[in-house]
């Protein structure tokens, strides 16, 4: 499966490089890519963990970016 988010708000590209870093390591995702220009997180992963990666995604964005705001783009 694989889901495009946007991450508004985002406004550090070292702290994009940070958040694609941590959720490229969660358990069930095979790629995940942040583009700091368009503030689009794309995130491919197994299907039967998707909504627990999706979870630990947004955990990750609110730790390392708290004002930033995660929406299905």
């Amino acid at each position: 499966m694989k889901k495009v988010f946007r991450l508004e708000g985002l406004d550090c590209a070292n702290c994009a490089a940070k958040i694609e870093n941590a959720v490229k390591k969660l358990d069930g995702v095979s790629s995940a890519s942040v583009n700091f220009m368009t503030t689009k997180m794309t995130i491919e992963g197994e299907d039967g963990k998707f909504d627990d990666i999706v979870k630990a995604a947004n955990d990750i964005v609110k730790r390392v970016e708290p004002d930033v705001v995660v929406r299905k783009a």
